[in-house]
């Protein structure tokens, strides 16, 4: 719905720049001299972005909460926050473990998740602060904000930075699954922000200051994106060598000190945590736990012209179901040049949706109206291709994958939010008949992003309430939430409650098993929980937990049930031997 709602509004900016284009100049004005004298304050200006994008998304919980989890990337990077926050890098392997197993959860040689702890860490300081993840992530939003703005300032000027940070906090600070999820995205983009804002600034003045900046930049993108963060950092690498290449022999001692020499310092104090992390987690310094898991259990490559691998016998039913069903069904559809074609429109299209909109898209669409007959690359200013080059390494790499959602770009959100304002910038020149069309469609663009945010505001209870319980296969927008799992959280609220400790064992019907959301989730100790999820495994294995969970209260779900259903383990029991008495239906307890 928004994206029509968008699209509707960017005709009617053209509309009324082509009939009216002086509407409303008076008041534009005193607010673009307002918002210029600030953008002269640089430092101030990251600090207000960054200030504000964390003030309207909290500003924003009375109709968007605290979020709860619901794909299975989310319970996997919360257990990587509540390990952190225990302040240990893993977890030993628990004794029960087969009952515990679900996707993206390593158990061997150590418990935890398979996936890069940037997010991890950030959403644990939220955690360690305040008992509550979520503060992480939205600190991870306003750093993301405040990054983007300093990006900006190096690249396209401070009163152009300034709107595009606060486009940053409209399009990617509120609404979207960034900040209302676990999955992540803000802690990529920050990195991302960090090294391009950083290069530009190191050319021109040499400081250690923004030596360091840039290796943290690439810090981040390798503990959070770092496939994606590989192909960002190959354009740089090579802009910062050719830079050296080009100076004289004094320059190039000094630019070695003051800068080469703290990156390079930084980048080696990452590499030894990183193996030190994939030490503990996994035994060696050169295997991540993503790594681990993928040999260990997924046989589905994630390239195209890679093979399926033989399926591991020791899969359990649901990860057998999830890998054949939701993996292989991705794979299968790249086998032919169609549904190739098609997976690579389909990701075009999920880029163009989330990053731009029809409202960005405008003064995209719009630029060649102002440049002249014959205009080439050549013709672009150095600085535009750099970014351009960038932006398109990362979208390459993502289209070899064969799945894709929006933050694996995370990393290039700085570059698009670039682009976008550069083609404001010189849209700005264009004129009909005197008047000044282009100004007009430069304006329109922020006040269109603000009604659009006013319109999800007044809509944010009914379009919340629809997205958490609907397939989650709509088009992820700027406003686009990922469908969350609230019927678990409120079987967790109604148990928790109890003075006992329980124990939650999950039944489906593998034949209709919902591979995108999987119950059985932990946190980092198992034990101390007050309530733990566990597969159901038949009554033999079902009794061995139980008994090693003597002291707790059993309870039964039917996942699978509309509504799903909690019961009584010991009334479940007794229904089964009731029905292998009458033969009468069959046993809706094993499963496996």
């Amino acid at each position: 719905m928004f994206l029509l709602i968008e699209a509707g509004l960017c005709v009617l900016a053209l509309v009324l720049a082509f009939t009216v284009p002086n509407l409303g100049s008076r008041w534009f004005e005193a607010i673009e001299r307002s918002f210029g004298k600030l953008a002269k304050r640089r430092g101030l200006s990251v600090l207000v972005v960054g200030l504000t994008a964390l003030a309207l998304r909290a500003a924003l919980l009375p109709i968007l909460p605290i979020p709860q989890p619901g794909i299975q990337d989310e319970f996997c990077y919360l257990l990587l926050s509540d390990t952190f926050a225990h302040g240990r890098l893993t977890n030993p392997t628990h004794p029960m473990w087969v009952h515990f197993e679900s996707p993206f959860i390593l158990w061997h040689p150590t418990y935890t998740a398979k996936y890069w702890p940037a997010q991890g860490l950030i959403m644990a300081l939220g955690q360690v602060g305040t008992g509550q993840p979520f503060w992480g992530v939205w600190l991870s939003v306003g750093l993301m904000c405040a990054a983007i703005t300093w990006m900006l300032q190096a690249w396209v000027g401070e009163g152009w930075a300034l709107l595009g940070g606060f486009l940053t906090i409209i399009r990617f600070g509120t609404f979207n699954y960034w900040a209302n999820s676990y999955w992540g995205g803000a802690v990529a983009a920050t990195g991302g922000a960090l090294v391009l804002g950083a290069l530009p600034r190191i050319k021109q003045d040499r400081r250690v200051r923004d030596a360091l900046l840039m290796g943290l930049g690439f810090a981040i993108l390798g503990n959070s994106r770092p496939y994606e963060g590989l192909f960002f950092g190959m354009p740089v690498a090579v802009a910062m060598l050719l830079w050296l290449w080009r100076m004289k022999r004094a320059d190039l001692i000094q630019a070695l000190k003051r800068v080469m020499v703290p990156l390079l310092t930084v980048l080696a104090l990452t590499l030894v945590a990183m193996g030190y992390y994939f030490w503990r987690t996994t035994g060696s310094p050169w295997s991540p736990p993503y790594f681990v898991y993928e040999r260990t259990f997924n046989p589905v490559p994630y390239f195209p012209w890679l093979r399926v691998r033989k399926m591991p016998t020791a899969l359990s039913p649901e990860l057998r179901l999830y890998f054949q069903h939701f993996e292989n069904t991705a794979y299968n559809s790249t086998e032919t040049a169609e549904g190739l074609v098609k997976n690579l429109l389909v990701k075009f299209v999920l880029v163009w949706a989330f990053y731009l909109g029809p409202v960005l898209t405008l003064p995209l669409v719009l630029l060649p109206t102002v440049m002249p007959v014959g205009y080439s690359w050549k013709d672009i200013s150095s600085s535009t291709r750099f970014l351009v080059t960038v932006g398109g390494a990362v979208i390459l790499a993502n289209l070899l994958l064969i799945g894709y959602e929006p933050h694996y770009s995370a990393p290039t959100t700085c570059v698009i939010v670039a682009l976008v304002v550069i083609a404001m910038r010189r849209l700005r020149s264009l004129q009909r008949q005197g008047q000044r069309t282009g100004n007009f469609v430069v304006r329109a663009v922020p006040s269109a992003c603000l009604i659009l945010l006013a319109l999800r505001v007044v809509t944010g209870h009914a379009a919340t309430f629809a997205q958490s319980h609907g397939s989650g296969k709509s088009v992820p927008t700027w406003c686009w939430q990922s469908p969350s799992n609230p019927v678990r959280t409120a079987v967790f609220e109604s148990i928790r409650k109890y003075f006992k400790g329980q124990l939650v064992i999950v039944h489906y019907n593998l034949d209709d098993y919902a591979t995108g959301y999987e119950w059985v989730y932990n946190g980092a100790d198992i034990d101390s929980q007050k309530v733990i999820w566990a597969h159901d495994m038949g009554p033999a294995e079902n009794e061995e937990l139980i008994r090693y969970y003597k002291d707790r209260r059993v309870w039964l779900l039917y996942a699978d049930d509309q509504p799903p259903k909690l019961v009584p383990y010991s009334e479940a029991a007794d229904r089964e031997a009731n029905a292998r008495t009458n033969l009468s239906k069959p046993n809706p307890v094993s499963g496996r």
